[in-house]
């Protein structure tokens, strides 16, 4: 039998996150260049989603202080895409109480995105569970988001997945949104996951933060114990601490469709210039807030400060608050 180390399962597929996630950083004000560089770049790359950004509501979140990757319009899209066939398979992602889905989810027939992923909190699995369904109905494959799962309890992640597995999502993502999971915990979660998903026909995915530098990690262990829809971002680019780096991913994949050369060439001309202008990745004030299960944006305000590399200041006002 090969050594499972050195070969590969080919019915992984790869997401990239780095304009939902990675807008966080910035806003979402990405230019079409770096859109259309990325989109071009998975293509040739061979990753199986890319996921261009949020679909949420204008309502909540003014444009022109979030980029059009907020909102991800059918012709800001189709200008991205152009003329060419698509290479690689688009998502969305609609938040629970953030978006007007019943309105901006057209038929998939009007629609160049292939995947509606849902995201929600545990509390808002009522909404998220009409959401499901009606971006189902519209044709679209459907993805279930449960974030800052490290929150909730054994009972209440129970009583989300029954919900869930009657639904017609084809996957359950295990989110590790404030990146406090260890590799034992992702593989518990995993496996329960996989209890409610593997006999109603679904799969189970994984989606990592990297403030405990353990993004990939985690990937690896999910992947270890059944994950077969996996999410990663150019350069880790992501919210805060940033997610689990593409590179890294594909590297430890190694089915060969995978060319991995196109990401590196996509790091040294488009990540490595926004460092210059955007932070992301771990910083001590991640540390902190994964250790402490707590959300980053107590972090990510302290890193905008003046008061940057105040880390005893920092530990003590969050350690005292929980």
């Amino acid at each position: 039998m090969p050594a499972p180390w050195i070969t590969y399962r080919p019915e992984l597929k790869v997401l990239d996150c780095t304009i939902r996630d990675g807008g966080l950083v910035n806003n979402h004000h990405f230019d079409d260049d770096f859109v259309r560089a990325l989109y071009q770049t998975c293509a040739a790359a061979g990753i199986d989603y890319m996921e261009i950004g949020y679909r949420n509501s204008k309502k909540i979140f003014a444009p022109g202080k979030h980029g059009k990757w907020m909102f991800c319009e059918e012709d800001d899209i189709r200008r991205i895409i152009g003329d060419e066939p698509p290479g690689v398979k688009l998502s969305v992602m609609i938040d629970a109480g953030k978006s007007d889905w019943r309105t901006d989810i057209p038929p998939k027939s009007q629609s160049i995105v292939d995947m509606v992923r849902v995201a929600f909190y545990a509390h808002q699995v009522s909404e998220a569970v009409e959401m499901i369904k009606h971006a189902a109905d519209c044709g679209y494959e459907v993805s279930a988001n449960l974030m800052a799962v490290s929150r909730n309890t054994e009972t209440e992640i129970d009583q989300v997945l029954e919900l869930l597995v009657e639904t017609p999502a084809q996957v359950l993502v295990v989110v590790d949104s404030f990146g406090s999971l260890y590799m034992e915990q992702v593989e518990l979660l995993v496996k329960k996951y996989l209890a409610f998903a593997r006999p109603k026909g679904k799969e189970v995915g994984i989606h990592t933060h990297n403030n405990q530098q353990l993004a990939f990690a985690n990937t690896i262990e999910a992947i270890i114990h059944g994950a077969s829809r996996l999410d990663a971002s150019m350069g880790g680019l992501g919210r805060g601490a940033g997610n689990c780096p593409m590179e890294l991913l594909l590297g430890f994949l190694r089915n060969p469709k995978f060319k991995i050369r196109y990401v590196y060439e996509f790091l040294e001309k488009y990540i490595e210039p926004l460092r210059q202008k955007w932070e992301w990745g771990p910083y001590p004030q991640y540390y902190i807030t994964g250790q402490l299960n707590l959300h980053p944006r107590a972090a990510i305000e302290a890193r905008s400060s003046d008061r940057k590399n105040c880390y005893v200041e920092f530990y003590d006002r969050v350690s005292t608050d929980i």
